[in-house]
């Protein structure tokens, strides 16, 4: 597997965007250079991240999120 992580990414199984293998292998995102742990789905072409907001869910019990515009770093965390 290359070292290389996609343009988007997403941990919703039901996303086209969806890969396990990557997602496996602890991925972190700095979001506006903050590191971020409620990412829900990433673009770094566009800028921008999804984020879940709390613990709402919505009537699918999917979690609900907010989507935020800036600059987006997703990275391999050690360990």
């Amino acid at each position: 597997m290359s070292e290389t992580l996609p343009d988007r990414l997403s941990v919703d199984p039901t996303s086209p965007f969806y890969d396990a293998e990557v997602l496996q292998r602890n991925v972190g995102v700095r979001f506006k250079g903050q590191d971020r742990t409620n990412v829900e789905e990433y673009c770094v072409s566009e800028g921008w991240v999804r984020l879940a907001v709390g613990g709402s869910k919505d009537r699918h019990g999917n979690a609900l999120t907010i989507k935020l515009q800036g600059p987006v770093e997703p990275y391999f965390r050690e360990g």
